[in-house]
């Protein structure tokens, strides 16, 4: 079975801290990973926590503010040392298109990675290979600045006591998976006679943004939802003020929206005891966790 989790890379907004590193997030998939706005260090960041970088294939960047985008020069070039095979597809507002050229050629290196850029421009579906589906929504930051959402495909699971029942067995289960029907005993047996679809399960990132109604879309559902609170509620006056969240604000989020799991990121520098965030989230959305650097969520199966 391949590696399902979320690794804190850092968990710091605007400047790292003696204990948090700038934001990076690496969600590890269906053996595939994705990278979430790797802030400045975040090379490194890999090194402590024992990962090689080349499981890197997807980069997204939800707004070109430093602590979330000065990483990205150093990760493309460490993926070119190593001389990765796989193309690297990379997510970004197409507003920002000049500032991902500057980072992405910001000094002299002989360039053999195959990137995919994908800028995008509107809300709504930007990429669908078949494993993945990505979505993007703008959210409410003063520069354009998108909150993502990845799915995977729903998938059929078969009733193994309906199949013995029946008695089907063996390559047939194929056929009827392929052809949605087959003929046992001399009848007809349709697959919703045997099986169930599992929807595919969805992550959402919502980070540097007032509370708004397209955070609560993107995350609809989701099994986790990884979201800013820069703040506590005792500083409610800046969140609104720097357009960001505090912690009641980012459960009452993910409470509307319905996730399974909150991850909560992006602490104002202020702080030092993140549990804090946690302790005031859960009081609206009990099942609420605190990042810290190099901690590691578990992404199972539902």
């Amino acid at each position: 079975m391949s590696i399902r989790d979320l690794t804190i890379l850092g968990c710091s907004s605007q400047q790292p801290t003696r204990f948090r590193n700038h934001g990076a997030y690496l969600l590890r998939w269906n053996d595939e990973g994705f990278l979430f706005d790797p802030g400045e260090g975040t090379q490194r960041q890999f090194i402590f926590a024992e990962i090689a970088p080349p499981v890197v294939n997807r980069i997204f960047i939800s707004h070109f503010h430093g602590d979330h985008c000065l990483g990205l020069g150093s990760m493309l070039m460490r993926l070119n040392l190593d001389k990765v095979t796989h193309p690297i597809h990379c997510y970004y507002p197409a507003s920002g298109k000049k500032f991902f050229d500057r980072l992405r050629y910001c000094c002299m290196y002989r360039e053999n990675i195959h990137v995919i850029e994908h800028p995008v421009k509107q809300s709504g579906i930007v990429d669908d290979d078949g494993k993945f589906r990505i979505e993007a929504t703008f959210l409410e930051h003063g520069i354009e600045n998108i909150g993502w959402r990845i799915t995977e495909p729903d998938t059929t699971k078969f009733h193994k006591e309906k199949l013995k029942e029946l008695g089907i067995d063996g390559p047939i289960i194929k056929q009827l998976a392929k052809e949605g029907k087959i003929s046992v005993g001399g009848r007809w047996v349709l697959i919703d006679e045997v099986s169930h679809v599992r929807p595919g399960d969805a992550f959402a990132y919502v980070v540097d943004t007032r509370p708004c109604s397209e955070a609560v879309q993107i995350a609809k559902g989701a099994r986790m939802l990884l979201c800013e609170s820069t703040y506590l509620e005792s500083e409610k006056g800046l969140a609104h003020e720097y357009m960001h969240m505090t912690a009641k604000q980012a459960a009452t989020i993910a409470r509307d929206a319905g996730v399974e799991t909150l991850i909560l990121t992006h602490f104002s520098a202020r702080y030092r005891d993140v549990e804090a965030f946690a302790e005031e989230a859960r009081t609206i959305f009990p099942n609420t966790f605190a990042a810290e650097d190099l901690k590691r969520f578990p992404f199972t199966k539902s």
